[in-house]
C-alpha cells in the first residue's frame, strides 16, 4: 500500500486534469443537432452514402467517383434516378467501360486517357435519369447522355410483387433493390444500359 500511496497518488491530479480537459472539450458532430427537440436537416441518406454501402455495385461506384458528376450524388437537392448494375454485370462485359474500342496502337497515352475517361463518364451518364419522381411501368425517360433513353416495361402483370419488381429496365434488365435517398432513387440493376 505504501507503494502505491508514493507512486500513483502525485500521478492523480495530473489524471484528473486531463480528465476534465477532455470532458471540458466537446466534439459536436455535422448534422447532429444540440437541441434534441429540434429535427434534423435530413434524415435519409444520400446517394452517395447508399453507393458507399452497398458492396454488390462497388464497380459502378469507383467509376463514378473518378468524374465531376459523381457531385451529384452528395448534393441534396440533385433528385436523380441512378440505375446501378451490379459487380457480376460489369465483369460481364466484353468491353469494360475504361476500354477504348477499336485499334489504338497509334493513339498516345495521354489520349488513351482522354478516350476512356470520355468512356466512363458516358456509361455512367447512361445509368442516370435526371429526375427522382418517375413512374415505371411502361415508361420511357432520358437520360444524362442527350438523345439516349430508358424504358421500363411491367412483365408481370396483376403480381403482387412491389411495382420494381414487375418491371425490366430496356427489355430485359431485372431490378433487384431499390434504396431511397434525400436526392434520389437508386436502382439496382441485374444488368447494364450499352453504350453503343
Amino acid at each position: 500500500m505504501k507503494f502505491f500511496a508514493t507512486f500513483f497518488l502525485p500521478l492523480l491530479p495530473i489524471a484528473l486534469g486531463i480528465h476534465e480537459a477532455a470532458a471540458a472539450e466537446q466534439v459536436v458532430l455535422p448534422n447532429v443537432p444540440m437541441d434534441p427537440s429540434r429535427p434534423t436537416s435530413h434524415v435519409r441518406p444520400t446517394l452517395f452514402d447508399l453507393l458507399t454501402i452497398e458492396p454488390s455495385s462497388s464497380i459502378f461506384f469507383s467509376y463514378a467517383r473518378e468524374l465531376q458528376l459523381s457531385r451529384l450524388f452528395s448534393n441534396v437537392d440533385a433528385n436523380i434516378t441512378v440505375l446501378v448494375p451490379t459487380n457480376k454485370a460489369v465483369m460481364a462485359l466484353a468491353r469494360k467501360p475504361h476500354q477504348v474500342p477499336g485499334d489504338t496502337i497509334e493513339l498516345s497515352e495521354q489520349e488513351m486517357e482522354e478516350r476512356s475517361g470520355k468512356n466512363v463518364e458516358r456509361w455512367v451518364s447512361l445509368h442516370i435519369i435526371p429526375e427522382s419522381q418517375i413512374s415505371l411501368p411502361s415508361r420511357t425517360y432520358p437520360t444524362l447522355v442527350e438523345g439516349r433513353t430508358i424504358t421500363f416495361k411491367e412483365t408481370k402483370k396483376g403480381s403482387t410483387a412491389l411495382e420494381w419488381q414487375r418491371v425490366l429496365v430496356n427489355g430485359d434488365i431485372p431490378i433487384l433493390n431499390k434504396k431511397e435517398a434525400i436526392n434520389g432513387v437508386l436502382y439496382v440493376i441485374d444488368g447494364t444500359i450499352q453504350a453503343d
